[in-house]
């Protein structure tokens, strides 16, 4: 089959002029319409769109290759758009597109139109032949250039066929053998294989390039070639079998390394440094557990993505909860009288509290779970969730035991290791919180991994009939313990101590009076780990505050007094710092979309709720994710919203509830005002310092 039989006169357009990507793509789909080879254009078009849900079909190079495949394609087919002024493209390179392919493939048996599909896309890597299609005058040229280079071009399995490395003299220069696979199999496979074989010989460096396609594993590599081959190469977005590597140099990357950074990777293998595969674990079951540039930063940064994104759905769906839960409080007429109890007075917004704060009192130990999960594979997961929630509920308190006092049941002391345990291990009844939050999950996830992977080395030497007992009782065993001593004995109780000197500071700058500075710290504080022990120090602090002036009420202080409007005041800086940091994220992802991934940017409504609601843990998984950036920005807008609600004598009676509870606020226009600059200040930071995502 010839590529020009796929394509219809009708379905090309080489002035095609479209703003958006949006735009670039139903313009493509309607071209596809009108060569007839789809049967339902709104379900095909929902099956392009959900390709680029995955991941951007903008392979770099100015190329867009969006493809649809399903029962409502009749016939396989292909449209193409030359878009010389080039369309932003959300593209791997972060370049416009001036040529589209989009392909049309129908869910059948017969695949013989894939051949065809990949060779194409091979030769799209091609500078030359992407220029004669740029400057085709008539759709009879353009088809004429494809016809011509599909004429003089080899097949794809006779083209990788030629790339053999296993016969030849050793000392002709280094030998590699190489896999590119993706989820779809039909465009990214063959252009990072293409991409490769160019830049191998670019280098000096022969290569045999094994592609799992849609139509199957093609060019296999065999035993003699792994074994000739002084260096794997691994572009994959799906699942490779791993294991024949063991032993061998391996270079593992995102199938889009392939297309874009061919040249990176073969300086790689002249280096020499790539690391040796040791096989099994989690890089086996992935396939692809490396997808980027493997050094020790890209591993710490994937590992805390892998905690990040299994959070996120608690993050949502729980604060958002917790968010209609203050409405129906609200809209009960509760808003301004509810105090502590806000959110749960009536029976519904109780039901939904409760939800929703279940499901985000998992956060943390699901975000410590999946990071120790990414690094040492499943045997970490127990450990993981088992530190998270120490770090998230901190020690237990000494006082509900009945130790408590000294003493045993029977009346008998406490001495020794007893004695020693009473004092560390919990937390004591007058001593500071010990919860660590999610900078403390973060702390125990890396922690439960490298505790696993510890565990597996020195049980490696164990007798192999002892195989079985490893996963299921010396690593949760074990694991689970250290975990839990290193969390209670050294974690937890430097957390609390760290939150006794900051409440004493923050009780010395109060009666100083120092109104602005005290606003400013608060609402830093609340912005540093977002729900962590810092952020629940100031909130503590604020509702000692109420308290405090509640108690100057009763002794018959009026409301205007210096005393009790600073408790407000006080209250006022933490709850509008708490509201920050999700707005300003949501407003830098809409801002500067480059900077966030896909996923990030789809929560910023969420985050938009949750920072209105006062529910800071919105922000988390985005300080998570890139905490070295996030964090400062966070903590600067919030700072500057606590400053300005100080300055303007914002005061708020309510412990709770974000706008739900401005009829409690005083001052309120200008407590919005310090809402959105602040919220603004945290969006331009992002702007600036955080780097765009890849």
């Amino acid at each position: 089959m010839r590529i020009t039989e796929l394509l219809d006169k009708k379905s090309i357009s080489l002035d095609a002029a479209p703003k958006t990507k949006q735009e670039c793509l139903d313009m493509a789909v309607e071209l596809m319409a009108a060569a007839g080879k789809i049967k339902d254009k709104e379900a095909y078009r929902k099956l392009v769109y959900a390709r680029e849900e995955e991941s951007t079909t903008g392979v770099g190079e100015g190329i867009a290759i969006p493809h649809g495949k399903g029962n409502c394609v009749d016939k396989p087919g292909l449209a193409a758009m030359i878009i010389k002024d080039g369309v932003e493209y959300e593209a791997l390179d972060d370049e416009p597109v001036n040529i589209l392919f989009l392909i049309a493939a129908p869910d059948t048996k017969d695949n013989v139109h894939l051949d065809v599909l990949s060779k194409l896309s091979m030769m799209l890597m091609d500078e030359d032949f992407r220029n004669d299609l740029i400057n085709a005058k008539s759709a009879d040229e353009f088809l004429e250039i494809i016809d011509k280079a599909d004429e003089e071009r080899k097949s794809v399995d006779e083209s990788l066929a030629d790339t053999s490395i296993a016969d030849g003299d050793p000392g002709d220069g280094p030998r590699v053998v190489a896999v590119t696979s993706c989820p779809t199999g039909i465009a990214h496979t063959y252009m990072a294989a293409e991409g490769l074989e160019k830049a191998a010989k670019k280098a000096g460096i022969k290569i045999k390039i094994e592609t799992r396609g849609s139509s199957g594993a093609k060019n296999m590599l065999t035993d003699e070639d792994i074994a000739a081959a002084d260096c794997v190469i691994v572009t994959a977005d799906a699942k490779v079998p791993m294991e024949r590597f063991k032993g061998k140099k391996v270079i593992q990357r995102k199938v889009a390394d392939g297309i874009n950074k061919a040249d990176e990777i073969m300086g790689i293998v002249k280096s020499g440094t790539a690391a040796v595969y040791a096989g099994g674990g989690a890089e086996e079951e992935s396939g692809s557990a490396s997808s980027e540039k493997g050094g020790a930063g890209h591993k710490v940064y994937t590992w805390l993505m892998s905690g990040v994104s299994h959070m996120l759905p608690f993050v949502i769906g729980g604060g958002i909860l917790v968010a209609i839960a203050f409405l129906i409080d609200t809209l009960a007429g509760y808003g301004a009288t509810g105090g502590g109890d806000f959110g749960s007075i009536t029976p519904l917004a109780a039901l939904l509290k409760y939800i929703g704060g279940l499901a985000m009192g998992l956060m943390v130990p699901v975000l410590a779970g999946y990071i120790a999960y990414a690094i040492a594979d499943r045997p970490g997961l127990a450990v993981g969730f088992v530190g998270g929630m120490l770090a998230s509920s901190g020690n237990a308190a000494l006082s509900g035991y009945t130790f408590a006092g000294g003493t045993l049941v029977d009346g008998k002391a406490l001495g020794g290791f007893s004695e020693f345990l009473s004092k560390f291990a919990f937390q004591q009844p007058d001593g500071g919180n010990t919860v660590s939050g999610f900078l403390g999950g973060i702390a125990a996830g890396f922690l439960a991994g490298f505790l696993v992977l510890w565990l597996q080395k020195i049980c490696a030497k164990l007798p192999q009939a002892m195989d079985g007992l490893k996963p299921t009782l010396i690593y949760p065993l074990v694991g689970i313990f250290l975990e839990g001593v290193i969390m209670c004995f050294v974690l937890n109780p430097l957390i609390g101590l760290a939150n006794t000197g900051l409440s004493n500071m923050l009780t010395a700058i109060s009666d100083a009076g120092m109104l602005t500075v005290l606003g400013l710290i608060l609402g830093a504080m609340m912005a540093i780990d977002m729900g962590g022990p810092i952020n629940k120090a100031a909130y503590v602090f604020g509702t000692g505050m109420l308290t405090t002036a509640a108690g100057y009420l009763e002794q018959g202080m009026s409301s205007t007094d210096p005393k009790v409007v600073a408790c407000y005041v006080a209250m006022a800086s933490i709850m509008v710092g708490g509201m920050v940091p999700p707005v300003g994220i949501a407003l830098a992802c809409w801002i500067f979309p480059k900077k966030f991934t896909k996923a990030e940017r789809g929560s910023a409504v969420s985050n938009v709720v949750m920072g209105a609601s006062f529910i800071t843990e919105g922000a988390i998984p985005f300080a998570a994710a890139d905490p070295l950036h996030v964090i400062p920005c966070t903590m600067v807008g919030a700072g500057v919203a606590g400053f300005l609600a100080a300055l303007f004598k914002c005061t708020l009676m309510a412990p709770h509830g974000g706008l739900f509870v401005f009829a409690t606020v005083g001052n309120p226009l200008m407590y919005i005002v310090a809402w959105l600059v602040g919220s603004a200040v945290t969006c331009l930071m992002l702007g600036f310092i955080k780097k765009n995502v890849e």
